[in-house]
């Protein structure tokens, strides 16, 4: 009985970490929608979302009933597995990076030998990381450049040509702005001399405050562009588009089919947003407060503050939520901000501003790792 708990252990633990995770990432997606209708309805004079429950705070559970009860209509000359296919693709690689990012600190300082069976035996930490592989920049990269086979795929099934051209239009966009935020990355990775996502917040804790963002101010800048134009937001929504074509690749969706993908194009705000805090605003690392944790451990005797410690790591992932938020804030600001691209204007500004800026900074970046031997 002791060898079976002992083998089924782990797998219990990680099942319970993922559905923690995702499950904390759909309620702030849910509440990132309200927070967009509430913000919008500020900046354009208007009330926003105020009937269900106290300040409108249930709105996205009676959006959700909505969803679920509405009638689904599939077009009859669709090609229908594809056509179901696509919104569970977009949905799944948006969710998908989850899994590598590190949302807080390591704990160190919990005596495990209270779990009977001898479970506890050989932990020394609990990582506030699902899984934490050497190449987590790769990772990342890799799955959320797949998610455009979801529209892609929606747009060519649905047999519709304001979808198809929505689709095309997502496809020629990821292509364009997908070079450019991987040559971004490039800097962070030389100065970090890991692709690790933990190496790389590590690396801006070395010093009080060396968060890479300030060495890699440009790159943070075309990261931060080629990040509202892999996600479809404005001013980079073309694939959408509802003035040319009416919704674009998801015309043709409804119910629940489209509620999912509504929920990817917000999860992938999500996991860009981490992706950004993570490489260049030091991920959950906040200057000085290891130091200020051991200087009150030390005066009033408090140890739950220390670094490693349950509290620290409390604290720590409150910064990185907050870091989080800040830029599904400014993706609500700019939507609300700027007009729409025209696609000519798109694409040139991809292919001859964007991508040119992050092979410069790149280039410079190895000069300087290469003469100062950083």
């Amino acid at each position: 009985m002791e060898s079976v708990i002992k083998t089924a252990f782990p797998f219990v633990v990680f099942s319970v970490a993922i559905l923690l995770a995702f499950q904390g990432v759909l309620m702030i997606v849910a509440y990132t929608v309200l927070a967009e209708r509430k913000v919008l309805g500020w900046i354009q004079g208007r009330i926003g979302p105020n009937r269900v429950g106290p300040w409108g705070v249930l709105q996205p559970f009676a959006d959700l009933l909505k969803f679920i009860f509405k009638e689904d209509l599939v077009p009859d000359k669709s090609t229908k597995f594809v056509y179901f296919l696509a919104p569970l693709v977009a949905l799944t690689c948006a969710l998908l990076p989850i899994v590598v990012y590190p949302f807080g600190p390591a704990i160190t300082t919990i005596d495990w030998s209270f779990l009977p069976y001898g479970l506890g035996d050989g932990i020394t930490r609990l990582p506030m990381t699902i899984a934490q592989i050497d190449v987590g920049v790769l990772f990342v990269l890799g799955i959320t450049s797949v998610g455009v086979y979801g529209i892609a795929l929606a747009g060519w099934s649905s047999n519709s040509k304001y979808s198809l051209m929505g689709g095309l239009r997502s496809s020629a966009q990821m292509i364009s702005y997908e070079l450019a935020m991987g040559a971004s990355v490039i800097g962070v990775v030389m100065l970090a001399g890991t692709l690790d996502l933990n190496g790389i917040i590590y690396a801006q804790t070395q010093s009080w405050f060396r968060w890479f963002i300030i060495p890699q101010f440009i790159g943070f800048v075309v990261f931060l562009i080629a990040a509202f134009a892999e996600t479809n937001r404005v001013p980079f929504d073309l694939p959408e588009a509802e003035t040319e074509l009416v919704a674009g690749f998801h015309t043709e969706y409804s119910a629940l089919k489209f509620a999912l993908f509504f929920m990817a194009e917000y999860v992938n705000m999500f996991t860009v947003s981490v992706m950004a805090v993570v490489l260049f605003l030091g991920g959950w690392y906040i200057p000085g407060l290891g130091l200020l944790g051991n200087w009150i451990a030390a005066n009033f005797d408090i140890t739950w503050f220390v670094v490693g410690s349950i509290g620290y790591a409390l604290v720590s992932h409150v910064g990185f939520l907050l870091k989080i938020f800040a830029f599904l804030f400014f993706y609500i600001w700019v939507r609300g901000t700027l007009p729409r691209f025209r696609f000519d204007q798109l694409m040139n500004f991809g292919w001859k501003f964007l991508l040119p800026l992050a092979l410069a900074n790149v280039i410079v970046t190895i000069l300087i790792v290469y003469f100062l031997n950083i």
